[in-house]
């Protein structure tokens, strides 16, 4: 031994040995995190999104819809109304779906059920925070996180981000980290993506129960005990809890406003409705909390799908696992630039069809994991939602054309013509309607009475939406 070596300097060949050792633990970990899934269920990732069967199924029903078109264009005119009425009566019976969720009786809850696990008895929880260019909200965001009340020595809150995101780190050193918080650096790899940088997270956590925090988000304090107390009343078949997500920024201006409707919508309404009706719940990207064994048991986050808590949340019904709502809410920030807003739309957009498509792939597997009453739910939600962003502008523009040429009140009032045609119209109002009902319901709930209004321009913003399926579509835009 050498004497003079200083006291906690390593020798030059042990030295040599942990950085070669720590790059082999990285190299390992970062393996697991991109190829994990699709090693244990290729089946389900979406590194290859369209199969070759995919592909040759919708080349022919391309090239059959043609000929149909072609040979017979009023079958084919009859065809194309009906799958706009279908797209519209899909989101419309969701809707109707969650306005019975909000006038049906309530359960009146234990106000103090939240104090079902004493402190001493809390298990260890994780909680996984992925950055990318965040310097500036790092401060507030370790505030948020320092506000949690749970037992610092069953806590602990991992940052992760990217290796070139020197800013980010250099904030949250300076943001007053304690112990229990850990800054953690993704090496650098494809895809960059959210979901890689939670599955790299996720090789590090040592907690029972993991939960999914954004940089923007403010929890309600509570939120991990209440977790813990949900499932434990829920029981082992309960793998995740979606919290419910409010906007903390809606009078910024009228993009805002009407993100905090959807929002509203969204988690007061519609997922508590699918949760009553036991179907497939498709998670949001935030505030998801987890049993770490059934999160691992479904393979984590698919690294290759940009919507990877819509597509965890049907894996996990596959796997006959139970998501419920958690009644606590987390606080965000909703875009205020169209620009931010069309990128993030397009990449949902783009996330959901991932998701249809890698879980079409075998319809007749999807039925026997689901059961017809999920898989119905499967695509009325999931392919209802794309189909309806895609046929939605098609309906303005039958409309306007009818309008034009007077003939929109002169329609055939018999014949099968005349069922489509009425069918359509009143589908079509209805959609509204719901939608119009269901938002001025959530938010006037909220406390957001002076937001009601800014329901009436719901039209306007799914023409925004679709414009978004059509940027994916004629651009094929890769979002990241």
């Amino acid at each position: 031994m050498n004497v003079h070596q200083p006291v906690g300097t390593a020798r030059p060949e042990v030295a040599g040995f942990l950085h070669s050792s720590t790059e082999h633990a990285s190299h390992m970990r970062l393996d697991q995190a991109v190829n994990g899934l699709r090693r244990m269920h290729p089946e389900w990732s979406a590194s290859q999104t369209v199969t070759p069967a995919q592909r040759r199924t919708l080349t022919f029903i391309c090239i059959a819809g043609f000929v149909v078109w072609i040979a017979a264009p009023v079958a084919a005119s009859r065809l194309a109304i009906t799958l706009l009425a279908l797209a519209f009566a899909m989101v419309t019976l969701v809707r109707l779906l969650a306005l019975w969720q909000f006038v049906r009786p309530k359960t009146v809850r234990d106000t103090n059920e939240n104090d079902a696990v004493p402190e001493s008895a809390l298990p260890p929880y994780t909680l996984l925070v992925p950055l990318y260019g965040e310097a500036g909200v790092a401060a507030g965001l370790v505030s948020a996180m320092q506000a949690l009340d749970y037992p610092n020595g069953q806590l602990e809150i991992l940052f992760l981000t990217e290796a070139d995101d020197h800013e980010t780190r250099a904030a949250l050193a300076a943001s007053g980290l304690v112990r229990y918080m850990q800054v953690i650096t993704v090496p650098n790899g494809a895809p960059r993506t959210k979901p890689r940088a939670l599955n790299y997270g996720l090789t590090f956590a040592r907690g029972e129960f993991v939960g999914i925090s954004d940089a923007e988000d403010v929890p309600d304090p509570g939120q991990l005990r209440a977790a813990v107390s949900a499932f434990r009343r829920a029981g082992p078949e309960t793998a995740c809890l979606q919290a419910r997500l409010s906007i903390y920024n809606p009078g910024r201006n009228v993009l805002t406003r009407q993100f905090t409707l959807e929002y509203a919508a969204l988690f007061d309404g519609i997922l508590p409705a699918l949760e009553k009706l036991g179907l497939p719940l498709p998670l949001s990207g935030t505030s998801n909390h987890f049993r770490r064994c059934d999160l691992e048991l479904a393979g984590a986050w698919d690294p290759f799908n940009v919507t990877e808590d819509a597509d965890l949340g049907v894996r996990l019904a596959r796997l006959r696992k139970r998501v419920a709502m958690l009644d606590s809410v987390t606080w965000e920030e909703a875009p205020d630039t169209f620009a931010a807003w069309f990128s993030q739309r397009t990449r949902w957009l783009k996330g959901w069809m991932q998701t249809y498509l890698v879980h079409t792939r075998s319809p007749i597997l999807l039925w026997r994991e689901l059961g017809p009453w999920k898989f119905l739910g499967f695509q009325l939600i999931v392919g209802g939602l794309i189909l309806s962003a895609i046929a939605h502008p098609l309906f303005y523009a039958a409309v306007l054309t009818c309008a034009l040429d007077w003939t929109f009140l002169n329609r055939p009032v018999d014949g099968l013509n005349a069922v489509l045609w009425w069918t359509c119209c009143f589908i079509a109002a209805a959609s509204y309607l719901c939608s119009i009902a269901l938002v001025a319901l959530a938010v006037a709930r909220r406390g957001g009475r002076l937001l009601v209004r800014s329901a009436l321009g719901l039209p306007v913003y799914w023409l925004a939406i679709s414009l978004a399926s059509y940027n994916l579509i004629t651009h094929h835009s890769q979002p990241t």
